[in-house]
């Protein structure tokens, strides 16, 4: 069996997820006894003995959707969003004033182009404005991408809410990027589970087990409850074109 609650797992948090996992299980009556750490999230997700794991809007719209069950999703309290739901804050150095349409000719940093925080919301966003990229950088993760802003090799980059928030408050980061502008919000991360589960027992399970975390682990993980969105609504969220569309790339 696997477990994983790797997407908001940073070394500060791992205690934290360990503990909400331990009641999960608890709850649900079996599982494995520790999560996943090591193995690629892909397969993860596509392990046919999933228990728990959380993915993104995006890879779960692409590929997961049919594969799958949804366990439920997520609230973490976010500002101006409602929910169960999340955003894109796009970020630039702290001594960079350019606005969002000078930023555009230089260089996007993006954690994965199966991102919907790091990729789909923000282009989506771009599109609106009728704004293009001209150059973009793949770098593996929210938080690479922060500070390849930090150290200038891209000048923006579009960070999970979420992750912005740990990464102010657990790294120098706060202090060396500002705040441009926000997506609109779309469905957070969902949990899911397995085919072969059973999503009602294990959402009940997690829901439990976010009722009975320490007042500490709640705020570290700043999760309060767990959320129905229906995959209709995850479906119908924008997909734009890939990163290969984009002329310049380093």
């Amino acid at each position: 069996m696997t477990a994983a609650l790797g997407m908001y797992d940073m070394p500060a948090l791992q205690a934290a997820n360990d503990r909400f996992w331990d009641l999960i299980r608890s709850n649900l009556g079996h599982g494995p006894s520790r999560l996943s750490r090591e193995r690629d999230m892909w397969q993860v997700w596509s392990d046919p003995n999933l228990v728990l794991a959380q993915t993104c809007g995006m890879p779960y719209r692409t590929r997961l959707h049919g594969q799958v069950h949804l366990v439920g999703t997520p609230d973490y309290g976010l500002p101006d969003c409602p929910p169960g739901y999340y955003c894109s804050v796009i970020v630039a150095r702290a001594s960079d004033p350019r606005d969002l349409p000078a930023l555009v000719r230089g260089t996007f940093a993006f954690n994965d182009a199966l991102s919907q925080s790091g990729w789909a919301a923000p282009v989506t966003h771009m599109s609106a404005l009728n704004l293009t990229l001209a150059s973009v950088r793949e770098t593996g993760s929210h938080a690479a991408s922060a500070r390849a802003v930090a150290d200038g090799a891209a000048d923006f980059a579009a960070l999970d809410a979420l992750t912005w928030l740990m990464l102010k408050r657990h790294t120098d980061l706060g202090a060396e990027l500002r705040d441009v502008c926000s997506t609109d919000p779309t469905p957070a991360l969902p949990y899911i589970t397995a085919m072969g589960q059973e999503p009602a027992r294990v959402a009940d399970a997690v829901q439990r087990a976010i009722t009975e975390l320490a007042h500490q682990d709640r705020k570290t993980l700043h999760i309060q409850e767990l959320i129905p969105i229906p995959a209709d609504f995850y479906l119908a969220v924008p997909t734009p074109p890939g990163p290969e569309a984009i002329g310049s790339k380093t």
